[in-house]
């Protein structure tokens, strides 16, 4: 893609100590341990290095594929001629003024946002403590367990708009949380950093909590194997894991992805899957369950097709405005002769 290669020469010159990585293997930044070579992989150090860097990209008409902790996506084994911004430097925590708030960038692990939250004596986000991802990732998919969800505890969201290229605070009632959406979703946006509104609570019981918590995702999920969570979305008015397992495939396999034995809900690397193997169980598991009980599944892991390309086509957008606009004020012109 000729405007990759001009964006990546371009960072190079204006940007030469950010941290810019050429085929990166994504199997080193998945939580399922596949995926081939990304064109470049950027890691800014914090958010305006992150601003500048999105603006190259942008004057060169291309987008970015932003990731966090790689928790439930997979990428293809050819790899893709794309740009991926890495959130992992974007970890910086902080305490709120008036005590009961928590200011953390998109980086940041949550369960180092549980964690401290706990020594701030601070509860709402013992749910979060054992979910493997981190906080951009969380807000975007709404992320949640035990009962708990971002939505809870999120009081305003900062994102970079993408087509504006300026830094956005969402209010958390505006962000239109729902099961494992957020509007973010559907917006050319970069989650950056979040603000949570908490309550005081007793360390020790905050621990006590994260623990029993923690103690049952260890006992029922396969925490030791290479997974992206869990596969497929709650559908409505059952679960996921139940339908898989009346369907009679857990323990199902093809290649080296397999339906986890220890919870039908966990797709898992049992070594060596390659990614058409993980789309294929995907897939199979979703046309059994329909027609066992005549309810689609809906994957939760994102999947990135092979070929993909992420173009930021604000050049054109503008060009078909500024044409729309011409149209109109000849048509009044003409109009009032």
């Amino acid at each position: 893609m000729e405007q990759l290669e001009k964006a990546i020469a371009t960072i190079k010159e204006k940007m030469p100590e950010l941290e810019l990585r050429e085929s990166e293997p994504m199997s080193e930044h998945c939580s399922f341990k596949l995926g081939g070579p990304v064109r470049a992989f950027a890691v800014p150090k914090d958010i305006w290095e992150f601003s500048k860097l999105e603006f190259i990209l942008h004057m060169h008409s291309v987008a970015p594929l932003m990731i966090g902790k790689g928790t439930n996506m997979i990428i293809p084994d050819e790899g893709l001629e794309i740009c991926v911004i890495s959130t992992e430097k974007l970890n910086r925590i902080r305490l709120g003024e008036d005590g009961v708030t928590i200011h953390a960038e998109a980086g940041v692990s949550l369960a180092s946002l549980a964690a401290f939250a706990k020594q701030n004596s601070l509860s709402g986000l013992e749910f979060a403590s054992g979910i493997p991802g981190s906080v951009g990732g969380a807000l975007l998919m709404n992320a949640g367990a035990y009962g708990g969800e971002m939505k809870d505890v999120t009081d305003s969201v900062v994102v970079y708009y993408l087509p504006e290229q300026a830094l956005t605070e969402v209010a958390g009632k505006d962000c239109e949380f729902s099961y494992r959406h957020s509007a973010f979703e559907n917006i050319s946006c970069a989650i950056l950093s979040a603000v949570f509104r908490l309550t005081p609570g007793v360390p020790e019981e905050i621990g006590a909590k994260m623990n029993e918590m923690n103690e049952k995702r260890r006992a029922s999920q396969p925490l030791d194997m290479p997974s992206a969570g869990s596969a497929f979305k709650r559908p409505e008015g059952g679960y996921a894991a139940a339908l898989i397992d009346e369907a009679g495939l857990k323990g199902f396999t093809v290649g080296g992805a397999m339906i986890s034995t220890k919870h039908a809900g966990f797709a898992v690397n049992a070594g060596g899957a390659s990614y058409d193997d993980v789309v294929e169980l995907l897939d199979k598991v979703r046309r059994t369950v329909y027609e066992k009980s005549g309810i689609t599944l809906t994957p939760e892991i994102r999947i990135y097709p092979k070929g993909m390309v992420l173009v930021d086509d604000w050049k054109q957008r503008r060009s078909g405005i500024m044409d729309q606009m011409a149209k109109s004020s000849q048509e009044k012109a003409e109009a009032q002769e």
